[in-house]
């Protein structure tokens, strides 16, 4: 017959057991305590570096994808990008040493003939300091003969028989190239410049904003092909405007003016020029005009608005040229109406 135990013994068994379950939870509860912590510290860092991971990965697609969508020059897709120059310049450089040029904001490019040298000379004496870099595209083929000239041996020469400066400029003043100067000059060889000079002009430019100009020509003495480039004795800057032409010179010229071409478009009057008017490209080679007839001719009265008169022997070949030139202009005109249809982006801030 079992005796049952005393509810003394009971009590105390009891209490021994929740003793000692007690006591093992206190010494459970450190290492529960470390397991937590390394779970939430080790959790926090696999969640920073998933996303990590996922950041770097979508940034070297975001790479992928801008790398494939750049625009490189053909044959340089295998080259580093920043190797191949996005611009360059005209400027000399040297065979050996210290560079000797410094270089120069503005640039003088002409359409030249040796039969026009005096003319050309002249004009270049205007621009042959350290401010302007001196360009000449020779129509008629002829280089060495321009030697004569201090100029000569620091300007550059380029030479392709009958083709007009338009050609040349199309070629050789490719934006890419004369992005770094500031003014650009694109001169006929046959302009007088007694009553010119290049530094001042530049200064008059700059100081009313103008992008594109061109020195006022003197009536009496010069072939105007438009009125609005006519001197103003009165004025120092004229920005003439007409409802249907906006001092575009030489037709969508203009366009390649920022902001309101109105303002930034003006005719110099204070700096003035002379338009001969001579008979170059297309001209025949017996034609004798030349700076020092035309230099007669001005001695006359002023009333008669005197100018060299063409001659029967360059009529022929001068009218096929200025059939050409009428030719290319409805060419450019269908170029320009055909790129407007394409570009749907592109809107005409100078609709009238």
């Amino acid at each position: 017959m079992n005796k049952k135990k005393p509810n003394s013994l009971i009590s105390v068994s009891l209490n021994m057991n929740q003793k000692r379950k007690s006591s093992s939870l206190r010494r459970l509860f450190p290492f529960v305590f470390l397991l937590a912590m390394v779970f939430l510290v080790g959790n926090a860092f696999i969640t920073e570096g998933i996303s990590g991971w996922s950041s770097i990965i979508r940034l070297n697609l975001a790479k992928l994808k801008m790398c494939k969508t750049q625009v490189r020059p053909p044959g340089s897709e295998t080259l580093p990008r920043g190797i191949v120059a996005s611009t360059s310049d005209l400027e000399v450089r040297p065979l050996w040493g210290a560079k000797r040029y410094k270089p120069k904001p503005n640039l003088l490019a002409m359409a030249a003939a040796i039969k026009q040298k005096e003319s050309v000379n002249k004009i270049v004496q205007k621009f042959a300091s350290s401010e302007f870099v001196v360009m000449l595209f020779h129509y008629d083929g002829a280089v060495d003969e321009w030697k004569e000239f201090e100029w000569s041996e620091t300007a550059i020469h380029i030479s392709v028989v009958n083709q007009t400066k338009w050609w040349f400029a199309k070629r050789f003043l490719h934006p890419d190239i004369v992005s770094a100067y500031s003014y650009i000059f694109l001169w006929d060889e046959d302009l007088g410049v007694d009553h010119f000079d290049a530094t001042r002009y530049v200064s008059i430019v700059r100081e009313e904003g103008l992008e594109i100009s061109q020195p006022a020509l003197d009536p009496q003495f010069s072939e105007v092909h438009h009125q609005l480039t006519s001197r103003d004795n009165n004025s120092r800057v004229h920005r003439r405007t007409y409802k249907y032409w906006f001092l575009n010179i030489d037709f969508q010229l203009g366009y390649c003016a920022q902001g309101d071409r109105t303002q930034n478009i003006g005719i110099v009057d204070s700096e003035y020029i002379h338009h001969l008017g001579l008979p170059t490209l297309g001209g025949s080679s017996d034609n004798k005009t030349d700076l020092g007839q035309l230099d007669k001719t001005k001695t006359q009265n002023s009333s008669d608005k005197s100018k060299p008169s063409s001659t029967p022997q360059m009529s022929s070949a001068r009218s096929e040229v200025r059939k050409q030139t009428y030719a290319e202009l409805e060419t450019f005109k269908n170029r320009w109406k055909n790129a407007v249809k394409r570009d749907e982006c592109w809107i005409d801030r100078f609709q009238h």
